[in-house]
């Protein structure tokens, strides 16, 4: 496993260096939306539908209410399309004729006086002619999209007639709220001509520029997004703001003034999209001694009323279906369907979740069924470079399975706690030990990168630089990594480096914030970018003091000279003194860069064959529990989460991104699930839609492996979604060494701990 020296690394990157946003937050001077007014600035609110499935007959605006004062805006007032731009045209901004789940949007509001908007809203009379619902995914015969991904499919019925075992299972995932700390917020500004602004919580600013070009038939030249300080996103803030920007600017057309939308927590959970909740059905062929033969993959998803992101969630949950393992035959299907329910969509991990624990609970399975050390059946049967996915994707580079369950299994303890916690028979309470295994691919899907064709660029500053990107620093550090890279890739210091604000009227399209890409491809857009720029000042430097073009340099802050025939350099100027001479007499220097995909990288979308993802990152993930046989709760102990980064940029932030994802995964596993009637969210608040809170952390043990991927920058990365993909299952394999039973279906509550123990007797 190769790693970076100190010289490869540079003067930031690989350190963690304070970060950027935390002084405006840890002392309340960084203003989130809800802290800014607008001058004569209205709010707005949304009238919903109540019912799940049904043909609107009328919308009634109460007379005997006192409208004046108040904006109302309907599907008539659109002047263009009606649509949410974004995959399928298939989701309108405001519901004209027909409603496909409750809670979605049918008019708009916008007045001065808060209170008096809450009254408005019970004055809107809607009459409802109801259609037939379908709240079953396994009962919907309307798919968004469909999968197939075979491997030596013709060997297969040859392979299962001959297995030592067919081993078969069906695991079962439900919605999960990504519950950010910031609700959706937006404010559209009209403009004096004709266009509009918007300010808000966000992801992806350049999805609602796109969408609000076609809702408002408006030109390109006539939107500006601007990202404000946003609270969290974990996808849910990915496609969901195109709605509530479409929305505000209706508002504000209509009102000619600025529209503010902020959600209340119980609407923001009721009427935005989650996690996509999933069946996963496996059938595996196993020889004796572990070695995995073909298996046969069933997965549906519940895309819920529109299309919204589903295609994609889909893809990626198909594509990392057969795990980290080598499959020398395999039949995976996978189809995402429709149902009455509010649209899910993105969520950290964007499908694999749902998937990776379909396999990796089989994977217990098959050690329970065939008595294989759970550890050894994964050691045996992990992807090492040269294997082949299903897809048929050779894996050439940075392949880390095996490494991440040593630094797993080492910082454990694993083999020693487990022979003690089976030795341990006594009493009411059964501790158990399990562990997980998981890849997520970096980066887009396919040739989804190069399709986007992403841009991202420096321009030159006195000092050094400012980094010009619109991917969004959601919280997760984008702004101090993207500071790091550009510094060492300029030859200046971290704190000479700025990062703009991201704007839609200034920025290139460094594309959405998402899959993993920020770091990997944005990151290295940068980096690139500002080797360029470097290079510019260089060839300035050299004519300026006479040296040898092409033998300048820059290194933490300044410019030196090769001196011929020799391997010393003498240094020319500090890199201030040659900026400002630049930018007195050249003018303005700015470096934009296109994204460069890894040579070679090819990925059939038809047949789905091919490279899909330029390189995975790895994880293994151990989790010590204990289980009270007389009430069936788990009580978390000890995780330790090792995951191949490929370099750190940051090692704390990384360590944070771990910790972070680790927690959240930890609640997907053992609290959160919401609770529907007729097609309606019931539990909507953080008192009854339960997440984990510091109480219920247990001790996270990080540990970064780095097995450096050579087309990223400095040999970094996707992280930020690998930390979500491995706790569930681990938690489900710990359940299963304390009680001997498998619990198929997550979260693990007591009530289906006592289920799974039961069926096991």
């Amino acid at each position: 496993m190769k790693q970076l020296d100190e010289e490869e690394v540079g003067g930031a990157v690989g350190r963690s260096p304070p970060r950027r946003d935390g002084p405006g937050k840890v002392t309340g001077r960084a203003k989130y939306l809800d802290d800014l007014t607008f001058p004569d600035q209205l709010w707005g609110r949304t009238v919903r539908s109540t019912v799940a499935h049904a043909k609107v007959k009328s919308v009634t605006f109460d007379p005997a209410f006192d409208w004046s004062g108040i904006t109302r805006v309907t599907a008539t007032d659109i002047p263009g399309e009606n649509v949410v731009a974004l995959i399928v045209d298939d989701q309108p901004c405001l519901a004209d004729g027909v409603v496909r789940h409750c809670e979605e949007a049918i008019a708009l509001i916008a007045g001065k006086d808060r209170e008096q908007l809450e009254q408005a809203l019970l004055h809107v009379k809607i009459e409802y002619e109801p259609l037939p619902p379908v709240f079953d995914l396994l009962h919907s015969d309307v798919a968004f999209k469909k999968y197939k991904i075979e491997r030596a499919v013709e060997t297969l019925p040859e392979i299962f007639a001959k297995a030592y075992r067919i081993v078969e299972g069906t695991y079962k995932v439900r919605h999960q709220e990504q519950m950010y700390i910031e609700p959706n917020a937006i404010c559209a500004v009209p403009r004096p001509d004709g266009g509009v602004t918007i300010h808000g919580s966000m992801q992806c600013p350049f999805y609602i520029h796109r969408a609000l070009q076609r809702l408002m038939k408006l030109p390109t030249e006539k939107i500006a997004v601007i990202q404000t300080v946003t609270g969290g996103g974990f996808g849910g803030k990915e496609d969901y703001p195109s709605m509530l920007a479409g929305h505000a600017a209706l508002l504000a057309r209509k009102a000619g003034k600025p529209v503010k939308m902020i959600y209340k927590r119980d609407e923001d959970v009721a009427a935005t999209t989650k996690r996509h909740p999933a069946v996963i059905k496996h059938r595996t062929a196993v020889a004796q001694d572990g070695t995995l033969l073909g298996c046969e993959i069933d997965v549906v998803m519940d895309g819920g009323a529109y299309c919204t992101l589903s295609p994609v969630v889909a893809s990626r949950g198909v594509l990392h279906a057969g795990g980290a393992y080598r499959w020398p035959a395999c039949r995976i299907d996978c189809r995402v369907v429709m149902t009455n329910t509010p649209p899910n969509g993105a969520f950290r991990g964007f499908g694999v979740p749902q998937t990776m624990f379909g396999i990796e609970a089989h994977m217990e399975r098959i050690a329970h069924e065939l008595g294989l050390d759970p550890l050894e059946l994964r050691r045996k049967n992990a992807l090492e470079l040269g294997d082949q996915t299903p897809t048929g994707q050779e894996l050439l580079w940075s392949v880390a399975a095996q490494e991440v369950l040593d630094a797993a299994v080492a910082k454990s303890d694993w083999h020693r706690k487990r022979h003690l916690f089976e030795s341990e028979v006594t009493g009411r309470k059964r501790r158990g030990i399990g562990l997980s295994l998981a890849l997520h691919g970096a980066g887009f899907t396919g040739a989804g990168e190069v399709r986007l064709k992403a841009r991202a660029g420096v321009e030159l500053t006195p000092r050094g630089c400012r980094v010009l990107a619109i991917s969004t620093d959601i919280g997760q550090g984008t702004e101090t990594v993207f500071a790091q890279m550009a510094a060492d890739s300029l030859g200046v210091n971290f704190d000479d480096v700025e990062v703009a604000i991201p704007d839609t009227s200034k920025m290139p399209d460094s594309g959405p914030t998402v899959a993993s890409r920020t770091v990997m491809v944005v990151g290295g857009t940068i980096a690139s970018a500002a080797r360029a720029l470097q290079a510019a000042l260089a060839s300035f430097a050299a004519e300026r003091y006479g040296a040898e073009a092409g033998q300048v340099t820059c290194r933490e802050g300044i410019f030196y000279a090769t001196v011929p025939d020799s391997p010393a350099e003498r240094p020319l100027a500090p890199f201030g003194a040659i900026a400002s001479a630049y930018l007195d007499e050249r003018g303005p220097l700015r470096c934009i860069e296109q994204y460069a995909h890894p040579p070679g990288i090819e990925f059939d979308e038809v047949a789905y064959r091919g490279d899909a993802y330029p390189c995975f990152a790895w994880a293994a993930t151990v989790v010590e529990l204990e289980v009270d046989l007389d009430t069936f709760e788990i009580k978390l102990d000890r995780v330790v989460h090792a995951c191949d980064v490929g370099k750190a940029i940051h090692p704390v932030l990384a360590e944070g991104q771990i910790e972070g994802g680790t927690v959240q995964a930890l609640g997907y596993a053992l609290l959160e699930e919401h609770f529907y009637k007729e097609g309606r969210v019931i539990n909507t608040r953080l008192q009854n839609y339960l997440i984990p809170t510091s109480m219920d952390a247990p001790v996270i043990e990080s540990v970064l492996v780095e097995d450096p991927y050579p087309h990223g920058p400095y040999g970094a990365k996707g992280l930020g979604e690998l930390p979500m993909d491995g706790p569930a299952p681990a938690v489900v394999a710990a359940v299963l060494h304390a009680i001997g039973a498998l619990v198929p279906e997550l979260p693990v509550t007591p009530e289906r701990v006592m289920a799974a123990l039961e069926a096991a007797r």
